[in-house]
């Protein structure tokens, strides 16, 4: 983060603007709706710049910038063409600690404008830290469309009550859930409507409502998290996650997932390894229950689809046992995702004519699997958690009939920017990875759909060529 976000009160503060050319005069035009008092230097004046000057009582002043002319500002910009003279309001603001900005010039700014959507008082930002500021305008135009402009007109009607939804509602969990309810729900339709009045009367029987009600007990949503990329995250996941008051997250989520949770949701990690357990399976479906019977919104987090090989039924049970209001939302298996992303179709009528997902994971150094049905031709076998069994597989399949030629791939990081796809045959694979540092998680795919990867390969990843 190059730039930290802030939102500065300009009210009745002195702000300095050099140069009063058509960029300076938007950049005035900005200034006079924080309710800045705006001097403006420079030698000659443009039109539009006289125009805000007339309608805005600005100070203008027709002289060469000196550097004297910072002392008592909170903020300068400086708009002109003239490098010497942007170079040096830049030096003098800087040596008294003001805030400055040089248009088009982000190495002499300590701030620099966004991309603004204005909602008053609701007020969205959004900048490239001067990268490319045509990109940022492109999306605020995006957002311009999906935010009503009635927003603003919500925002000031929970400003009103929120004293009263204070005293009503004792807890801030309490609370939050209450204003999460009427700023998506009802009354958030009625402002949008423009029924003003009636979106009054509803907001004040909730609050009275709100204030009598028995706190409820929590709620679990049980997410699927994908096989890694938060762009397949679905809508319902994203919503619940920036709802929560906790999240139960496991190792194979990943780190740009878990960055949309809320800011302010308590996270919890209880990842699995193997032979390192964060804490056993029975003592996270206790967890669950207990956090939800405290009142609060708890999202269990799992990577890919919680009822593949995520021990969701698991956790299901408990919540039911004991009463426990629960939803379920399925992700994207890491089969199809990490498949998906290297470009090997699990399915292929000239291949394969059913697929079978199995679990790698070794049991007292062996795996006990159905070695002779997945040695069967014209499937495709996805083996989840392989990576340290996968010399004892690839043997197995070979022992038990499978061709040592048949095709293979190890998919490690699948779906993200550093995934990378090993291919080669039952016979050759094992040493091939041998030769390479793999961090998991890894997912192996085996049959001759494997073998349509070059043609079919489209996401650019960084496996070495072998």
């Amino acid at each position: 983060m190059d730039y930290f976000p802030l939102f500065i009160k300009l009210q009745q503060q002195a702000c300095l603007v050099i140069g009063a050319g058509d960029i300076a005069a938007r950049k005035i035009d900005l200034l006079t709706r924080s309710g800045a008092n705006i001097t403006v230097i420079a030698l000659e004046f443009s039109a539009s710049v006289r125009e805000l000057q007339a309608k805005h009582a600005l100070t203008v002043l027709q002289k060469p910038f000196a550097a004297s002319d910072v002392n008592g500002f909170k903020l300068v910009i400086s708009a002109t063409d003239n490098a010497e003279t942007n170079q040096c309001v830049a030096d003098a603001a800087n040596s008294q600690g003001i805030l400055v900005n040089v248009v088009d010039n982000p190495a002499l700014c300590s701030f620099i404008f966004p991309a603004i959507i204005d909602r008053s008082p609701i007020v969205v930002a959004i900048s490239s830290g001067g990268a490319s500021p045509v990109l940022a305008r492109l999306i605020r135009a995006r957002l311009e469309s999906t935010i009503p402009y009635q927003y603003g007109k919500l925002a000031q009607l929970a400003e009103t009550c929120r004293q009263q939804v204070k005293e009503a509602i004792k807890q801030p969990a309490h609370r939050r859930i209450f204003w999460e309810k009427v700023l998506q729900g009802n009354i958030a339709e009625l402002v949008f409507a423009g029924r003003q009045q009636q979106a009054e009367e509803q907001l004040q029987l909730a609050i009275d409502a709100a204030a009598i009600e028995t706190p409820q007990t929590g709620e679990v949503y049980l997410v699927g998290a994908g096989p890694g990329d938060p762009d397949l995250l679905t809508f319902r996941a994203l919503r619940l996650m920036q709802q929560a008051d906790v999240v139960v997250y496991d190792r194979l989520v990943s780190p740009a997932v878990l960055d949309l949770v809320r800011r302010d949701a308590t996270k919890l990690y209880v990842g699995k390894q193997r032979d390192d357990h964060t804490m056993p399976q029975e003592d996270i479906n206790s967890l669950l229950a207990d956090l939800a019977k405290q009142g609060k919104r708890v999202v269990r987090l799992k990577g890919g689809d919680p009822f593949i090989f995520g021990r969701g039924g698991e956790e299901i049970a408990t919540l039911m046992a004991q009463g426990i209001p629960f939803q379920i939302v399925p992700g994207i298996t890491a089969a199809s995702g990490c498949a998906t992303y290297a470009g090997i179709p699990l399915t292929h009528r000239d291949h394969a004519q059913s697929v079978t997902f199995v679990t790698g994971h070794l049991k007292d150094g062996s795996i006990e699997l159905n070695w002779r049905q997945l040695a069967a031709p014209n499937q495709t076998i996805v083996i989840y958690m392989g990576l340290i069994g996968l010399p004892a597989i690839c043997a197995a399949l070979i022992a038990h009939g499978a061709p040592k030629e048949l095709p293979i791939a190890l998919v490690e990081q699948g779906t993200l920017a550093q995934q990378r796809v090993f291919t080669g045959t039952l016979q050759s694979l094992p040493d091939i990875i041998a030769l390479q540092t793999i961090r998991p998680p890894t997912l192996m795919i085996i049959g001759t759909v494997v073998g349509l990867r070059p043609q079919l390969k489209w996401f650019n990843d960084a496996a070495p060529a072998l």
